[in-house]
């Protein structure tokens, strides 16, 4: 079974930044691709970025320039690196990982960013 652990949520100003880490805990996985989304209040979840095992990069336009994603494949762990921080950008993050058979997600972590 696989479980996912997000940290570094948290109130921050606009401007400010955090850092969110998600670690999966899953001896003998292999997880082609690992992302963060978000889900806004009172709005459906968005990707917010994704990479892949081999190190290809997607991100939403709305965090380009803005956000940074890395991985760490020996920890199992996804990171987002999150700066210049606006109110839009308050919501609850969800940390989610593939196989290629299944997908996990994370219990989520909410980030407010005040203005």
């Amino acid at each position: 079974q696989v479980q996912l652990v997000e940290s570094g949520g948290g109130l921050v100003q606009a401007g400010g930044s955090l850092r969110l880490s998600c670690a999966a805990s899953a001896s003998g996985f292999s997880f082609n691709l690992m992302g963060w989304f978000r889900q806004p209040p009172g709005k459906q979840r968005e990707l917010v970025a994704s990479i892949t095992s081999g190190g290809s990069i997607r991100y939403s336009d709305s965090v380009k320039g803005r956000f940074t994603i890395s991985r760490d494949n020996a920890k199992n762990t996804v990171y987002l690196q999150m700066n210049s921080l606006k109110p839009e950008d308050t919501a609850v993050y969800y940390c989610g990982v593939s196989t290629y058979a299944s997908t996990y997600w994370g219990q989520g972590t909410q980030v407010t960013v005040s203005s």
